[in-house]
């Protein structure tokens, strides 16, 4: 309502009238920030990149349509923080985003960085979903507010070792981590399937996440003669451990995690990429995403770039939020969390249901192949 001062102030008052009550646009838009945070800077710069532009184009997307909640129109806004896969790091630009009373956050990339940061947001009541931390134990801590859009490592280590046994004839595997979260973590569940598949672990290595030079290691592997390698760690070191273990004459099947699974990983090994590497994803190809051909479009136009790994599930991830708190009939995060927690939607990437501990229901890992310049889907486990 607007202030009518009375007609024996007018026009003297007025003027103070106006400074004292301001006049309210009934359809003025509300800002709703949602955080995004993945490594913007450092080896893991590109994955990073391609989350956040995942975020930005649900962002406009959802702007475009005008999305009224709570009778009000919402104008959503991107907050994004690099943490540049560091955990400490992770923990400090958590806390920025809740002092920037973030309505959401979409992240972190990694599981090291997830893990810490999760219970900033938990303790805030601030819902997370991260589009690719795959570590088992984020969501094992029980905070109601974490949610994964892709399978965890248990699902992905166990496809990986028993592909590896079973589908590859590969009963002599040696397992290479680097020591992340992440990283090991993965190789843990690893080697668990490869024994439980009938397998031997015959070389359990490891390196870092910043490791260039993976020489000593591969002759260490090379001795115990392998017919399979799993490397669990960034596509920046897997490339180099590739073109390493090609100079020492290594004619192992390498698989790496889905960390590696990227068109850069390609493009640094050169010449070492060969019929004998294979990759896996946490989650479905673009080929069985309902939404996928039109995603994978549309996101090279906006950006003059292809799809890296994981932006299709950082849309979602976006859009999930925004459909909970339409749901709600509002964007208070402790309102409509309850409602993310029931919610049950088609995204770009398929269903999206979670479980009560916040994992994505039915998560899928797809195997691929390198061959003929690019990774091929060979197939999909649910």
């Amino acid at each position: 309502m607007r202030f009518r001062p009375a007609a024996s102030c007018l026009p003297s008052c007025l003027l103070s009238a106006t400074l004292l009550v301001p006049f309210v646009h009934a359809h003025a838009d509300v800002a709703v920030r949602i955080g995004q945070v993945s490594p913007l800077t450092g080896e893991l710069a590109h994955i990073g990149k391609d989350d956040e532009n995942g975020v930005r184009l649900a962002i406009e997307d959802l702007n475009a349509k005008k999305v009224r909640i709570g009778g009000q129109t919402i104008t959503f806004e991107l907050d994004s923080q690099d943490d540049a896969a560091d955990p400490k790091t992770a923990v400090t630009v958590a806390q920025k985003l809740i002092d920037d009373r973030v309505a959401g956050v979409v992240g972190h990339a990694n599981s090291g960085t997830s893990i810490p940061a999760s219970r900033i947001y938990a303790d805030a009541g601030i819902p997370m979903i991260t589009e690719s931390a795959t570590n088992p134990k984020l969501t094992a801590q029980g905070f109601q507010s974490v949610f994964r859009m892709v399978a965890n490592d248990v699902r992905q280590g166990t496809v990986i070792g028993t592909y590896l046994v079973r589908d590859l004839h590969a009963s002599k595997v040696a397992i290479v981590d680097d020591r992340t979260a992440y990283g090991q973590g993965l190789a843990d569940e690893v080697e668990k399937a490869v024994k439980a598949a009938g397998g031997t672990v015959v070389a359990r290595e490891y390196g870092t996440d910043k490791t260039t030079n993976w020489m000593s290691v591969l002759t260490t592997i090379k001795s115990a003669a392998p017919a399979g390698i799993v490397f669990t760690g960034g596509d920046t070191q897997a490339a180099a451990f590739a073109q390493q273990a090609q100079r020492l004459g290594i004619k192992a099947k390498l698989i790496a995690g889905d960390e590696a699974c990227t068109p850069q990983y390609i493009t640094l090994a050169g010449q070492a990429m060969n019929a004998d590497k294979y990759c896996t994803l946490a989650g479905v190809p673009r080929a069985q995403m309902p939404g996928g051909e039109a995603f994978f479009k549309r996101y090279q136009q906006r950006f003059g770039v292809p799809v890296q790994l994981y932006a299709p599930y950082a849309y979602d991830a976006v859009m999930a939020m925004a459909a909970a708190m339409q749901a709600a009939d509002s964007t208070d995060p402790h309102v409509y969390l309850p409602k993310l927690r029931a919610l049950s939607m088609s995204g770009v990437t398929g269903a999206i249901r979670f479980d009560d501990k916040g994992d994505m229901q039915n998560g899928a890992i797809t195997v691929r192949q390198f061959g003929n310049g690019a990774w091929n889907d060979l197939s999909v486990v649910r």
